[in-house]
């Protein structure tokens, strides 16, 4: 069993972020492969420049499940903190729970995208975009909306544990 630890190692904070960030910027910036995709319907074929944007957003998708794949091996080999004593049980369950799926998700979404992109395979590509999509956002409302609880309302060190440590 590992010792209990009081924050996130600093490998752990700089892939969390990492990985936020990454995840944002294909979820706020996917025009390039919605263009590709569009193109490809319609015509069959994609520019140079629609195929360029696809690709790039397609390897950040990638570097993304290599990232949750490093910190899912750091989840495990170094632990993570214990849940403020302050949380109420519930809750600790319901972020458990929204841990599990945050997870699965990151490593769902670049999977399906793969399969759509690479494969060809259209179902993976509406799963991807017009399913999976909307649900990490609701996930990843409800873990900003709960690290800010944790700072403002129940003033334990939630926040602190991911940002310096």
């Amino acid at each position: 069993m590992l010792p209990a630890r009081l924050s996130f190692s600093k490998p752990q904070r700089i892939l969390h972020w990492l990985t936020a960030a990454l995840v944002f910027f294909n979820l706020l910036l996917p025009d390039g492969m919605e263009e590709w995709n569009r193109s490809i319907k319609r015509t069959g074929s994609a520019t140079t420049e629609q195929v360029a944007s696809a690709n790039l957003h397609s390897y950040v998708g990638i570097a993304i499940l290599m990232l949750v794949a490093l910190r899912l091996v750091l989840r495990v080999a170094q632990g993570v903190p214990a849940s403020p004593p302050r949380e109420p049980a519930i809750f600790r369950h319901i972020a458990k729970i929204a841990h599990v799926l945050l997870y699965g998700l990151l490593i769902a979404m670049p999977v399906t995208g793969m399969a759509a992109y690479y494969l060809g395979y259209g179902g993976a590509g509406d799963l991807h975009a017009d399913i999976l999509k909307i649900v990490l956002w609701l996930l990843l409302a409800g873990h900003v909306l709960g690290a800010l609880v944790h700072q403002f309302y129940w003033k334990t060190n939630v926040l602190r544990r991911m940002t310096t440590g």
